[in-house]
């Protein structure tokens, strides 16, 4: 299960992606995250999924292994499809068994739904898929930097969001190993009334926060050993330039969001 797990994860490369300025990258997933709630309809759908794959293929990263990387989130996928196809009543009736219905709207606000879904994710595990976690955390201070004349700690926020990153797929390869554990010794996870699943989680959940403590303890003994005193006075060993690389890519988003505009219904 979470040797599947991609996100938080980095996957070397020399591709256009990989090449573009981390504040390039930040400044268009967040922008994807707004312009993906201009769709509505299957042209835009479909304009929208076009953008995001030919930017996955671009990273010349196999999708292969892009989309086994998202199977850990296909129940949630269906969970929101099943919720839209009983819940929505707009349209006409497609099915009907007794008191139970589903509609044209249902089935549609299912599929798009669970598409925008998909996307989101698949966009935001792109950044991670192509930038270091220090690109990252140069990009977040170089974006925040106004604020720091706020005295926000914008480094150290920064900071944290890469650790949080880098760590995902680190505590869930701690989860699998403690689950293994537990199985072994007669715990079972899928099975069970619900107090036994319950406390078959709580079994999972304490060695899990021990040992995140542990790690936790572990770096900010490591980083002080190394002298680290915060951000201030710190200087850096890549240094970041903006290209035109970087400018054609947010103009790409920008003509993207027009676009979706002009064609939403």
């Amino acid at each position: 299960m979470t040797n599947n797990l991609i996100i938080g994860q980095y996957v070397p490369g020399h591709s256009l992606i990989h090449r573009l300025d981390p504040r390039a990258k930040l400044l268009i997933v967040f922008a994807y995250v707004l312009i993906v709630f201009l769709a509505n309809n299957v042209v835009t759908y479909t304009v929208l999924s076009l953008f995001t794959f030919v930017f996955a293929a671009l990273s010349r990263i196999p999708l292969s292994f892009i989309m086994r990387g998202l199977k850990p989130i296909l129940w949630v996928v269906l969970f929101t499809m099943l919720l839209h196809l009983f819940m929505t009543k707009e349209g006409d009736v497609v099915y009907q068994l007794g008191t139970f219905s589903i509609y044209e709207g249902g089935i549609r606000q299912g599929i798009f739904i669970s598409l925008r879904f998909l996307l989101l994710v698949l966009m935001t595990t792109m950044l991670t898929l192509t930038t270091t976690p220090i690109e990252v955390t140069d990009g977040v201070e170089s974006l925040l930097g106004p604020f720091k004349k706020m005295r926000v700690p914008v480094h150290e926020l920064a900071l944290m969001m890469a650790i949080s990153l880098r760590f995902i797929p680190t505590l869930m390869e701690e989860t699998e190993k403690i689950m293994k554990a537990q199985a072994a010794r007669g715990v079972d996870f899928s099975g069970g009334r619900f107090s036994e699943r319950v406390k078959a989680i709580v079994s999972l959940l304490v060695p899990l926060f021990i040992s995140s403590f542990k790690r936790a303890d572990e770096l900010a003994t490591a980083m002080e050993a190394r002298g680290y005193r915060g951000g201030e006075g710190r200087t850096k060993f890549r240094q970041l330039v903006w290209k035109p690389l970087d400018t054609s890519f947010l103009v790409a988003t920008a003509l993207l969001a027009a676009l979706l505009f002009l064609l939403r219904s």
